[in-house]
């Protein structure tokens, strides 16, 4: 068996070893597709919570520096001002109190791979399965004898080999 039977079956393995770990493995692109969304995502929802903490401040400077918001949020807690009288009518639904978006909530979503260890294990195993093919062939065609040497025959006549003393 000469050398580029050997090298075959290695390539074999390397190729496997490098199809999966592109595919499936750890540093896949498919898990580089997922971790950009998953960025994409998490991008999304900084903004809305931008958004909202931007609302909110505005909120609380105008609660506390200006007085007509004050005196409406004061109305709405059934509060009155000077010279205002209250009149209370019964059968109407209570206010309504204000809920305010606080944003969605974002879980983590596990990627699932194959481990390097894996890979290379699969790797590993197809360099020797491809060995083994090699080797099976070469021994049916007779490329590698096993056991006894086989007399070589010539023109139908037996040649020997015998050593020199």
């Amino acid at each position: 068996m000469n050398r580029t039977k050997y090298l075959l079956s290695v390539l074999s393995g390397v190729l496997a070893y490098v199809l999966l770990s592109l595919s499936v493995g750890q540093n896949s692109l498919r898990c580089y597709k997922n971790l950009q969304e998953q960025k994409q995502l998490i991008s999304l929802r900084t903004v809305e919570i931008q958004n909202i903490n931007s609302e909110l401040t505005l909120e609380h400077s105008a609660l506390q520096n200006d007085k007509d918001v004050i005196a409406a949020y004061a109305r709405k807690l059934d509060y009155v001002g000077e010279g205002e009288q209250l009149v209370k009518i019964n059968g109407l639904k209570p206010a309504q109190n204000t809920l305010y978006d606080i944003g969605k909530v974002l879980r983590y979503t596990e990627i699932t791979f194959l481990s390097e260890k894996i890979c290379k294990i699969i790797g590993l195993f197809f360099a020797v399965m491809t060995f083994a093919v090699i080797l099976l062939y070469d021994l049916s065609k007779g490329n590698i004898r096993t056991g006894k040497k086989q007399n070589v025959m010539v023109a139908g006549i037996p040649v020997y080999e015998v050593k020199q003393i």
